[in-house]
């Protein structure tokens, strides 16, 4: 028989919410401020200072993404906050895994839902999903045929969530929450990057104003 434990008084959760946005919006400013000197000369000797609040979310994407990447975060949780702070949100960004592109959001709910985010974007073009394969595909605007896109944000939101269970005491999780509390995986696709409008009715369903594609590959 196993007992479940509250976490210790001093316990800590990673930076959420307002810290982590403030984080984020410190970096994304940061970013473009070295791309603009950058850009017009190179960097004063000894080059500039990087708050350490938000390193470790910036140096988590590659340098050519990281402001776009911050950017699209700040925005997101922003609206995020403003929906659903009322409702105990708690909003994780930037989670590093091993070997992988880091988690993009991790939203729980506490004890009601948690929610594994990606952002991703293949710029102007259409992602299809090949039911029979279940996998996604990218068609280019302007190209004909499709390329499978890899690494694929499926496969790798499956491999989110089992991190995030085994990873579970980092949030202040009991076990008991990780396996009662539905978990839905998101693929969030950013301008203009869109999914392609002639997938099978029945994938589709709707939540205000916002048309879903529901997939739930076997392995997802």
């Amino acid at each position: 028989m196993t007992t479940v434990k509250d976490p210790p008084t001093d316990f800590q959760l990673p930076p959420h919410n307002e810290a982590a946005l403030e984080r984020i919006r410190e970096g994304k400013d940061y970013e473009s401020t070295v791309a603009l000197v950058a850009s017009g000369a190179a960097l004063a000797s000894g080059g500039m200072v990087h708050p350490l609040g938000w390193v470790l979310f910036a140096l988590a994407y590659k340098p050519l993404i990281r402001v776009e990447k911050l950017a699209r975060l700040e925005k997101l949780i922003t609206l995020l906050l403003q929906e659903f702070k009322s409702e105990g949100i708690q909003v994780f960004p930037v989670l590093k895994v091993e070997e992988q592109n880091p988690i993009d959001l991790f939203i729980r709910f506490p004890k009601k839902a948690h929610l594994i985010i990606s952002i991703r974007s293949r710029g102007d073009s259409e992602v299809v999903y090949n039911e029979k394969r279940e996998i996604l595909q990218v068609k280019k605007k302007g190209k004909n045929g499709l390329t499978t896109w890899k690494p694929c944000p499926l496969v790798e939101l499956s491999d989110y969530e089992r991190w995030v269970t085994k990873n579970r005491a980092l949030f202040g999780m009991t076990s008991k929450e990780v396996t009662k509390t539905p978990t839905a995986k998101v693929l969030v696709l950013w301008s203009p990057t869109k999914a392609a409008e002639d997938h099978n009715p029945h994938l589709y369903s709707e939540m205000g104003s916002i048309r879903l594609l529901g997939i739930e590959p076997r392995y997802v």
